[in-house]
């Protein structure tokens, strides 16, 4: 039995896959939260790198990665697909389980599928230093390790929350040479008018991207930077998929369920959209593909399909997206990675028309998941894969229960070696459930912007 499927460097994808090109429906205008009318290429320009706003947009089904990005990213990749027999075996299920190990990167995640290409085109624009957020600390350490290469300055707004959980992801942007703050911050009007009115808030996502949008405005040598939510990451992040199809290929495989964690819908888009494209063409219209994100910061399950900004401040373009609000500050849970407001807007176009579904789940059901597949299969993963492992055992005990042998594929996003405070909390029986009460959301949602 085949347990590790590997494809040479030479097989790594030359082209990303663009989603744009096969939507049911296009993606609905986003809005400049000044003017109030459509953004245009003219609105991102001072804080984007040209060729970044031009895949934002384009329509093109497949976009050449540069040379440069991909001979850096066989660093790593393509990455691994396993199949997690000695899971299947603890389960004692029909189905056959496999999972895309993107925990392999410099980073253990699969945040710099992006970043790399991300500091390529900003190094190509002339762009001096990178302005970027982080949760917990995948994306800033990503980061971190691309702008390093190519000779950018980089700044790290991180989610106080995470800063204080996670000290050694902050040591990691800084051996590759970042500056690393804890968002909110006094060093912007965002920060200071947040901590002005809760001195200790942990943070969250939208506050901690307001600040690093504030400090690229206005500096000719500073861009912004985002590790999801955005057209341009999700068209990155499609070499997880692409390569998943061609290696479940060589052991003659199928997929029937599709399952990824969702924050902001990066890593779930990298490895899902390739596969929505053979069922929005038909050619596996039974396909699965499920989303899955925590009981406290349910933007799928709960949210609301509306016009939102990506950010607390409202510096950042309106959307439609699935949504909590702008103003929503979730608990300080452990899967900092999902502790944003608001869905990509690609996937949550496909959520609001059927072709995806969402899943979310407690702290202690996910690590209970975690600790299972960690005794199985090896690999302590990250709080924010833990999420998708927790879908895929749920999953594979319906196979158990009908008798079908489906294959179920995940993308397991990242490792957790530096979230073993978590996992400490969950086996000292420390770690909180949070379903976030119905009447906050209401609340938050009361303040959404009108366009």
């Amino acid at each position: 039995m085949r347990t590790k499927i590997l494809l040479d460097e030479n097989d790594l994808p030359r082209k990303w896959y663009n989603i744009q090109a096969d939507l049911p429906r296009p993606l609905d205008p986003a809005y400049n939260p000044q003017t109030g009318q459509p953004i245009g290429p003219e609105d991102l320009a001072p804080i984007f790198a040209k060729e970044l706003i031009r895949q934002e947009v384009s329509t093109d089904r497949y976009i050449t990665i540069p040379d440069e990005v991909r001979d850096i990213l066989t660093l790593w990749r393509p990455s691994p697909l396993y199949r997690a027999h000695r899971l299947e075996a603890a389960l004692g299920t029909p189905a056959k389980i496999y999972y895309k190990y993107e925990g392999v990167s410099p980073p253990g995640s699969h945040k710099p599928n992006t970043a790399i290409a991300q500091a390529y085109y900003n190094m190509k624009d002339g762009i001096e230093r990178i302005a970027t957020e982080t949760g917990a600390g995948q994306w800033g350490s990503s980061l971190a390790f691309a702008t390093q290469l190519f000779g950018l300055d980089c700044t790290v707004y991180m989610v106080r929350g995470s800063y204080d959980q996670k000290p050694y992801r902050k040591m990691m942007m800084q051996c590759w040479g970042a500056e690393c703050i804890p968002s909110p911050s006094p060093l912007t009007n965002a920060g200071r008018a947040i901590l002005e009115k809760d001195p200790e808030t942990s943070g969250s996502l939208g506050i901690a991207i307001s600040e690093a949008v504030e400090d690229a405005a206005g500096k000719s040598t500073t861009n912004y930077s985002l590790g999801s939510v955005l057209n341009h990451v999700c068209l990155h992040q499609s070499v997880i998929g692409l390569e998943t199809k061609e290696q479940l290929a060589m052991d003659e495989a199928e997929a029937d369920i599709v399952i990824g964690c969702a924050g902001g819908g990066s890593n779930f888009a990298g490895l899902a959209f390739p596969f929505v494209k053979d069922k929005l063409d038909g050619k596996s219209p039974d396909l699965e593909i499920i989303a899955t994100e925590p009981t406290a910061c349910p933007t799928l399950t709960k949210g609301l399909y509306a016009y939102d900004y990506g950010d607390v401040a409202g510096y950042t373009p309106i959307m439609r997206m699935f949504t909590l609000g702008h103003g929503f500050i979730p608990p300080s849970i452990h899967a900092g990675g999902l502790r944003y407001h608001g869905m990509a807007p690609l996937v949550s176009l496909l959520h609001q028309e059927g072709v995806i579904g969402s899943r979310a789940y407690h702290q202690n059901e996910v690590f209970e998941a975690a600790v299972r597949f960690a005794r199985t299969e090896g690999i302590i993963v990250a709080p924010e894969a833990a999420h998708a492992v927790r879908t895929v055992i749920d999953c594979a005990n319906e196979c158990t229960k009908t008798g079908e042998e489906k294959t179920i594929v995940f993308n397991c996003s990242g490792h957790g070696h530096f979230d073993l405070t978590s996992y400490e909390a969950y086996f000292a029986g420390a770690l909180p459930d949070y379903e976030y009460p119905a009447d906050l959301i209401a609340e938050s949602l009361k303040d959404l912007p009108r366009v």
